[in-house]
């Protein structure tokens, strides 16, 4: 196909080409977009319906003046993901946060929403958990997804990258330092050698 402009001749390809143009406004919401048998709408539902019932809780951990915070709601949802998707540290949860549709809409997040910062899950876990908030809301979770038989004791998994992970930092030792039961010579020499 040939096009004419300003007297220039130019081929048109029926390719598509990126349109860099973002979008001004948007009538899609995130509901729209998770598909309606996608199996975390079930999971949510369950989530929803205990986090309804600890809401006279949630009233009473917070003051009634003062600057909002992230309701503890998001942050309890916001761990169910990190369980559920393997997600190894509440920052990298935040970082996909930020880009992940499925994600905002199990928060109940915009999607043009920021996630929240990282050190929001440090600030809060501590009133959540003299409370025994995330305790009470995890046993129920668990308690609906059995009765719900969302879930089975018949397979069980285990990812083996984040057992390491999650390994204390403090049990680290390097494999090829000096064993510490060595006498300070022998120590002295295997550290020159290591230098060579």
């Amino acid at each position: 196909m040939l096009a004419f402009s300003c007297g220039i001749e130019k081929t048109v390809l029926m390719r598509g080409a990126p349109d860099p143009q973002m979008a001004m406004l948007t009538t899609v919401s995130t509901e729209d977009l998770i598909p309606a048998e996608h199996p975390i709408r079930k999971i949510r539902v369950v989530v929803d319906t205990i986090l309804d019932e600890l809401d006279p809780v949630f009233d009473g951990m917070y003051a009634t003046g003062g600057r909002t915070s992230v309701p503890p709601e998001a942050l309890l949802k916001a761990t169910v993901l990190m369980a559920m998707y393997s997600i190894r540290s509440e920052r990298a949860f935040c970082e996909r946060l930020n880009y992940d549709l499925l994600f905002k809409w199990f928060l109940d997040m915009r999607i043009d929403q920021l996630a929240f910062d990282p050190t929001t899950f440090t600030k809060n876990r501590q009133r959540l958990l003299e409370h025994d908030v995330a305790d009470e809301f995890f046993a129920a979770v668990v308690r609906q997804a059995k009765l719900r038989r969302y879930m089975s004791s018949d397979h069980f998994s285990v990812d083996g990258t984040l057992l390491e992970a999650w390994a204390s930092h403090k049990s680290f030792k390097p494999k090829d330092g000096p064993p510490r039961s060595r006498p300070r010579a022998a120590t002295s020499r295997w550290i020159m050698r290591q230098k060579r």
